[in-house]
């Protein structure tokens, strides 16, 4: 996506990549064609907004945060598939870690034990790929990969990443903002694989001539995606949150320069760090599924051809009719935090059609939103009166509603629905002064769309109630 100063969209061009399913819980990616993918990217947006690498101020990098590679610095590939964020293969070596070595990693970290994150996706590397303790093997989140690409690759690539997709790795200390030796030893990664950290928004690189982009643009700003989206809502002050939908759902609270401990099940982590200013903190709640169980009504269960039927599919019928679906096909995030957590579908009587099922799965977006939101307010204190939203289901209005009748609370969409990519931007060209401070992008926020709660209490509360009971069958799904 090509941005102007107004932060309006003069360009872009997407395509999908490939989803790799192995076997059961294993979700993996090719990293090579994601870099294929986004050379063809780059070429598109920039033809459609006619215009030339060279009219660029900067460029900057947002990617799923945890979604490992392993590549070799010789041949610039891929040594094996990149292991994604929903991935659990890594499960039963993190249960094998002492009580010690867990309680050292959640304190300096501000993450919970779960395969979600980045450091047991290198040890199962380093144990599975037989190059992977190589000398010239690195390993990196999806933004080091693009980075040393973009910035030449084997004619000297950098190899670099930022604060915030550095703090999802279980390797980073919270405190120091390094990568923490202690940390190192219990995975049992070299230092010298992994990239150097830099804040959020300062020339890393220049862009390889001979790359996508014809000529050298500073790469400035690496910001993981739902820090991006904080970013592009502006929600640059203590106490501002949003909630972004993707594959994912994740919601964030800004609590700015303090780390927050959380004691209800969220994570603590990095928000931004801008330059040489200290960095800001955030609470973080993270769903597995989301958008991705709209992808399997279409891919794996066939009862839609498009994403966008299910708004239409969903609003033919007034209600689920008892169904409730708890889409957990990787366990359950926050703030439950269960990974043996399986996907059930409760309520089923004959009369249920495949509509009540995509209307189940709409309101499963949201009860999964209230789990989190709930969560949040408990650990800040602080009631929730609003929420900025962003992300590809918020096109879908019927979502939208759903989702203010059962948090009972206002949902405000922004004019530019892609804020992820938009705090990419913001962050490299305020390093690059197109943007002169914060506050000028705090006064280009503008709101499109606000859903305002028309349930009553009694009815959100016992719509929640049925929510917890198909929660309960999906974690005792065994018993």
């Amino acid at each position: 996506m090509i941005f102007d100063h107004a932060g309006k969209v003069v360009g872009q061009h997407q395509v999908e990549h490939r989803q790799i399913l192995p076997q059961a819980g294993w979700v993996e990616h090719d990293a090579d064609e994601i870099w294929e993918r986004t050379q063809e990217v780059i070429v598109a947006a920039l033809k459609q907004a006619d215009i030339l690498g060279s009219d660029l101020a900067a460029i900057g990098i947002t990617n799923q945060r945890e979604t490992t590679v392993l590549w070799d610095i010789t041949t610039g590939r891929a040594l094996s598939n990149a292991i994604v964020w929903q991935d659990t293969r890594t499960t039963d070596f993190l249960a094998g870690l002492t009580q010690d070595e867990q309680e050292i990693i959640r304190f300096k970290t501000g993450l919970t034990i779960a395969p979600y994150f980045s450091a047991s996706k290198m040890n199962w590397m380093l144990r599975n790929v037989p190059a992977a303790s190589g000398a010239n093997a690195r390993f990196g989140t999806i933004d080091s990969w693009l980075l040393w690409n973009l910035s030449g690759g084997v004619r000297g690539g950098v190899h670099a990443t930022d604060v915030t997709n550095a703090s999802r790795t279980l390797l980073m200390n919270l405190e120091s903002l390094e990568w923490d030796e202690e940390l190192l030893k219990i995975f049992g990664i070299s230092p010298e694989s992994l990239p150097v950290i830099k804040s959020s928004s300062e020339e890393y690189a220049l862009t390889d001539p001979h790359g996508p982009f014809g000529t050298a643009v500073p790469i400035a700003g690496i910001v993981g995606d739902q820090q991006a989206a904080m970013v592009g809502q502006v929600c640059l002050q203590r106490g501002e949150s949003k909630t972004t939908y993707g594959t994912g759902n994740f919601a964030l609270l800004n609590t700015g320069t303090e780390i927050v401990r959380s004691k209800n099940g969220l994570l603590t982590t990095v928000c931004f760090k801008f330059g040489n200013e200290p960095a800001h903190y955030a609470l973080e709640g993270s769903v597995a599924v989301t958008g991705s169980a709209i992808q399997w009504l279409r891919d794996q269960l066939g009862i839609i051809t498009n994403a966008s039927e299910t708004e239409s599919l969903a609003a033919s019928v007034s209600d689920s009719a008892g169904l409730y679906f708890v889409p957990a096909f990787s366990g359950l995030f926050a703030p439950y935090w269960r990974s043996d957590a399986r996907g059930v579908i409760v309520g089923l009587t004959r009369a249920a059609t495949k509509a009540h099922l995509a209307r189940a799965a709409l309101e499963a977006i949201c009860y999964q939103t209230r789990d989190v939101m709930d969560a949040m307010v408990a650990d800040s204190g602080v009631p929730m009166k609003q929420m900025r939203v962003d992300g590809g289901i918020t096109a879908n209005s019927l979502c939208m509603q759903m989702q203010a009748d059962i948090m009972g609370i206002d949902i405000s969409k922004p004019l530019i629905a892609e804020t992820t990519a938009l705090g990419a931007a913001y962050t490299a060209g305020l390093a690059v002064g197109f943007w002169s401070s914060p506050q000028e992008l705090r006064a280009q926020w503008q709101e499109s769309r606000r859903w305002l709660s028309t349930s009553t209490h009694d009815e959100r509360e016992k719509g929640y109630a049925q929510w917890k009971k198909a929660v309960e069958r999906s974690l005792h799904w065994v018993d």
